[in-house]
């Protein structure tokens, strides 16, 4: 249990330095590049969307990858208290296990964002997300539709990773990876895409203002969307149901003529 509380611990933190930082980063990297020149600020902001949220995109998804060939051998790389959920509904985890494993991710996303902070000499902008204001998209998108893109978000990305490690594959990591940077390119405007409440808990502590304000749909939606994920597997796709189903039908004999 120690070996996967360690695991779950610098997994999460792993990816909130790689995800988090990258949206960081290249957001001010683009806007110095072009913020000298004779383009007008509302095309700098289209810039700063287009190609934050590719780059954004693929941090996300490349550090996943990574992780998943390396700690998912040791804790499963959940590395996200929505997945741990779907995992504890679909009967993967117990109780205890899953409390362990919540507890390493939220450490893990805090320290995650401490040293962000200190990388980036402070705490204004931490890749948090957000509805109205703080989204890219602006007013637009409202608490509801923030809500509800999380949760289908969220319900993809649970119902991947659930279908694809029932089976022990090389491929696991690679779909699991394309997956999450999938969902961030298309959330990414919207949300800022959370689909893991740890992953939006830490940079929201720290920036506070209105990134705290607005964390209870970051940590409730992608837990809504992780558990709907795991019922429509279980019930839908799992094939056990299936199997118990015909196991349990009475079976009919021939009998033999001589």
């Amino acid at each position: 249990m120690v070996k996967k509380f360690i695991s779950e611990f610098v997994g999460t933190m792993l990816l909130v330095i790689f995800g988090c930082g990258t949206a960081v980063a290249t957001y001010k990297v683009i806007g110095t590049l072009y913020g000298g020149s004779n383009i007008s600020a509302t095309e700098i902001g289209l810039f700063r969307i287009a190609w934050s949220a590719i780059l954004i995109a693929l941090a996300f998804g490349l550090i996943l990858m990574a992780l998943v060939y390396t700690i998912g051998k040791v804790s499963g790389c959940h590395v996200n208290p929505a997945i741990s959920l779907a995992c504890l509904i679909d009967g993967r985890m117990k109780v205890l296990e899953f409390i362990y494993y919540i507890i390493a991710q939220v450490l893990g996303a805090i320290v995650g964002a401490l040293l962000l902070s200190w990388i980036f000499g402070g705490a204004t902008n931490l890749g948090a997300n957000g509805y109205e204001a703080a989204s890219a998209l602006g007013k637009t998108i409202t608490m509801p539709i923030a809500f509800v893109i999380e949760i289908i978000l969220t319900f993809i990305f649970a119902l991947v990773v659930l279908s694809v490690t029932k089976k022990d594959s090389k491929a696991n990591g690679v779909i699991i990876g394309l997956t999450l940077a999938v969902v961030h390119i298309f959330g990414l405007p919207f949300t800022g895409t959370s689909v893991n409440p740890a992953r939006s808990l830490g940079p929201a502590l720290l920036t506070k203002g209105t990134a705290l304000e607005q964390l209870w749909v970051f940590i409730l939606a992608p837990l809504v969307g992780a558990a709907l994920a795991a019922i429509f597997y279980k019930f839908v796709i799992d094939e056990k149901e299936e199997e118990a189903f015909e196991e349990a039908a009475p079976k009919k004999t021939t009998k033999k003529t001589k």
